[in-house]
């Protein structure tokens, strides 16, 4: 079986988020299956990592930012302003979605990790997720 809602995740500031909580606020998760976390933008990401020690999202934000910084020489996208266009980019490299097994009405994860809302706009506003279970 195959169940679909939306949710609309509140506004974040500009960085990496845990935002596992607020996946599971919208489902009632079944004995087994699948979810498929799907972001509708193209300036945010999702991933799965480290949920434990909040120096990660930091570190995060600091990485990408050093590989892909704002004013970049030559682009052509910048109507938007100086962070689109490397929101863009780095949306991209992280992806669109991820997909997480469920067992025991669980999400079926590592020890330390969660789900993370990469907002790597500096004003993003509020972002949509599409979540499809398979049972």
């Amino acid at each position: 079986m195959i169940t679909q809602t939306e949710i609309i995740l509140p506004p974040f500031a500009r960085g990496f988020h845990i935002i596992t909580s607020h996946i599971l606020k919208a489902l009632a998760l079944p004995q087994s299956g699948l979810l498929h976390v799907f972001i509708k933008h193209t300036s945010a990401g999702l991933t799965i990592c480290e949920n434990a020690d909040p120096d990660v999202l930091i570190d995060f934000e600091t990485y990408f930012n050093r590989i892909v910084p704002e004013n970049i020489h030559g682009l052509k996208h910048t109507i938007e302003g100086p962070d689109d266009m490397p929101a863009h980019i780095k949306s991209a490299i992280v992806g669109s979605s991820v997909t997480i097994p469920i067992t025991n009405h669980q999400l079926n994860f590592g020890t330390w990790q969660g789900i993370y809302l990469c907002e790597f706009r500096n004003h993003g506003g509020p972002r949509k997720l599409v979540l499809t279970l398979t049972s």
